[in-house]
């Protein structure tokens, strides 16, 4: 990965059979990155690296097209937190009873510092199954010292809220607040303690913190990805009052290479070309072949013998 600075900015340049140039980290930044964009395609282009395409974001509320560029639409996932009851009247009522379902099954949910205390229990989620969401979860197996430095980045502009049973840490939310937008960085609960719904309770506090603050909107990535019309994340989504609201991408060409891959839209890669159908089946069987990876997981982890040996350790038995 190549990189180089134009305007205070770091622009990263990602990719094999198509190099892209991007402001890095350009989602958790305040206000519009990129207000002048010749700019930053002449230095990309003066600069000793190559890159195929260069692409930028507007950011919220900006949603209509300020520039007379090619355009492809990131379609956002979006609470706008500035009335929390009307939030709150437009979820589906099965979302209302999981959020009181998880006060009533002693799940507490408040604003938490990062600290030592904090990561060891991010560290006991994140290593608690190797399989989320139909895919290996990328965080499985990290130490402790990996964790601390992965979590601590933006610290100057970020919160974390812990889900809590008693005294153990079952979910967290990281926030990364921009002036008037939110976004969720990472939420991860507990497999064990999903009959609790503590991302259900994270959330509600995530749009009552974010509306405290001021901030307008609560961003949680992109609504869905490539032409995948029906995943269970787009679900959870939908179902906790997220709305879809798109936000045009901007596409430069800097080489024939990048004109060509915009003309035929190859910039979406294969997700993004196929029929939603198409990656609908896809993922599908490959989230089925996950789930029974991790069901096999989970009876080696709880057979007898495997219990006996955790037994055998917090014994001190040899």
């Amino acid at each position: 990965m190549s990189a180089l600075e134009v305007n205070g900015q770091r622009i990263i340049i990602e990719g094999k059979w198509l190099k892209v140039a991007r402001v890095q980290d350009e989602d958790w930044q305040a206000g519009q990155v990129v207000r002048d964009p010749e700019k930053f395609v002449a230095a990309i282009r003066m600069a000793n690296v190559r890159a195929d395409l260069f692409t930028f974001c507007q950011k919220l509320p900006e949603v209509q097209p300020q520039y007379n560029y090619s355009l492809k639409w990131d379609a956002w996932a979006v609470i706008r937190t500035s009335s929390l009851s009307e939030w709150w009247e437009r979820l589906p009522q099965v979302t209302r009873k999981n959020v009181r379902r998880a006060s009533r099954r002693g799940v507490l949910v408040r604003l938490v510092a990062c600290d030592d205390t904090m990561i060891r229990g991010i560290t006991d989620i994140y290593n608690e199954i190797p399989i989320r969401d139909g895919r290996p979860f990328p965080h499985y197996g990290k130490d402790f010292a990996t964790i601390k430095r992965e979590v601590s980045t933006m610290s100057d502009r970020s919160q974390f809220l812990g889900a809590f049973h008693g005294e153990e840490l079952i979910g967290f939310i990281k926030l990364i607040h921009m002036g008037k937008l939110s976004s969720i960085l990472h939420i991860v609960s507990k497999r064990a303690h999903y009959d609790k719904r503590p991302s259900n309770a994270l959330l509600n506090k995530a749009v009552e913190v974010c509306h405290q603050r001021g901030a307008e909107y609560l961003i949680y990535g992109q609504y869905n990805y490539g032409n995948r019309s029906n995943s269970p994340l787009t679900e959870f989504k939908r179902r906790n009052g997220f709305d879809r609201i798109p936000v045009p991408r901007y596409l430069i060409p800097l080489t024939i290479w990048g004109r060509i891959s915009v003309g035929l839209k190859l910039h979406r890669g294969i997700a993004g070309i196929l029929p939603g159908r198409c990656v609908d089946s896809v993922l599908s069987l490959r989230a089925k072949y996950y789930e029974n990876r991790l069901k096999r997981f989970l009876s080696l982890r709880d057979s007898p013998c495997d219990r006996l040996r955790e037994n055998d350790r917090d014994a001190g038995v040899a």
